[in-house]
């Protein structure tokens, strides 16, 4: 169901939502000093093309930069990929099919906005970290 659900949600919504979380990647990366950023957007890049199966959680020692580091992307990238999400959400609400990928689009608006001090894990990993509701 997992894979019927993401391939789904690759053609709706998840293809132009990875390219959003890319273009912000690059855009961090060409900056330099804004490196961390566009790790952190490549990551939920990969999240937000094949999202089903997996969640966030928190990483362990995430302290004082990470939350300064998540102010920044908040002003800069985050606010702009949150609104992508709620639209798109919205737009998929329009069908009874749609409604699981709208949920899911409203599950990634928290990450989207700050995404630093988070990590994808599987879902069932029992290795897995304190997971981000």
């Amino acid at each position: 169901m997992r894979v019927l659900l993401n391939i789904i949600w690759l053609v709706l919504c998840g293809f132009w939502m990875f390219l959003g979380y890319i273009l912000a990647g690059i855009v961090a990366c060409i900056l330099i000093i804004t490196i961390p950023f566009g790790i952190a957007s490549f990551r939920i890049a990969g999240f937000a093309l094949w999202p089903f199966g997996r969640t966030m959680a928190n990483r362990p020692g995430a302290g004082a930069p990470s939350f300064i580091g998540n102010v920044i992307w908040f002003i800069v990238a985050g606010l702009w990929l949150a609104i992508g999400h709620l639209v798109t959400g919205l737009a998929l609400c329009i069908t009874i099919i749609g409604i699981p990928l709208a949920i899911a689009n409203f599950k990634l608006i928290p990450i989207s906005l700050a995404p630093l001090g988070k990590e994808v894990v599987r879902l069932g990993d029992p290795h897995a970290l304190q997971t981000v509701s």
